[in-house]
């Protein structure tokens, strides 16, 4: 996965490319790619800041098709950022996108649907002009996962935001973070108790322990 930096140097780069609301969605949601393309504007509330997946849009023996998520966990309503919300408000307005209340948020300027095969081959082809390392765009997903739990996101909060079907699938794969944000939630209690605090209280030797000398 990439680091912050180069999740920013990517966002910036794609700033002008008519798809970065999609790719802006992805990195701070976890969006899947076929939920990303069959997402439709009767989906999404941008004054409530929110949007539904509720289908994605998959690829068979060449025709692309609408479908349910791969798992009744999979429909599920995600909150939006402020910076989100504004990247899907400003593509509205842009011909990659259809006017229609029930059409897709991305699609062709002549309304037809994204392949899923060739927005995997567009990341592909703007990570390279970009000079970033390597990744898929699923990648993205686990890296957006990572991002709101270094944040302090709770875990369950991130299964929600995934649409993963039990939460200890969700804790498994993100142990990692997790270990490092139960310290660093250890070290700000601490820090908390310290600032309240007198001053400091070191042992003496007629400190007592369970009636013994501390040793």
């Amino acid at each position: 996965m990439w680091n912050v930096d180069q999740l920013a140097k990517f966002l910036d780069g794609v700033a002008d490319d008519p798809l970065y609301a999609l790719w802006h969605l992805a990195a701070l949601t976890g969006l899947r790619r076929g939920e990303l393309l069959g997402l439709k504007w009767i989906d999404v509330d941008l004054e409530s800041r929110e949007l539904t997946v509720c289908r994605q849009r998959i690829e068979i023996t060449g025709q692309v098709l609408d479908s349910l998520p791969k798992t009744d966990a999979g429909v599920r309503t995600i909150a939006l950022d402020q910076d989100t919300t504004q990247a899907l408000d400003r593509h509205r307005s842009s011909e990659w996108s259809s006017p229609d209340a029930d059409g897709c948020v991305f699609c062709w300027p002549d309304g037809r649907p994204l392949r899923p095969d060739w927005l995997t081959h567009r990341f592909a082809e703007l990570i390279t002009e970009l000079k970033l390392p390597p990744i898929r765009l699923h990648d993205l997903r686990h890296g957006a996962a990572t991002l709101a739990l270094a944040a302090g996101a709770d875990i369950r909060i991130v299964q929600e935001m995934l649409g993963h079907t039990n939460y200890a699938f969700t804790a498994d794969t993100y142990t990692s973070v997790l270990s490092t944000q139960s310290r660093a939630a250890a070290d700000r209690t601490a820090k908390a108790v310290r600032a309240r605090r007198a001053g400091p209280q070191p042992f003496t030797a007629r400190s007592r322990l369970s009636g013994s000398p501390l040793t």
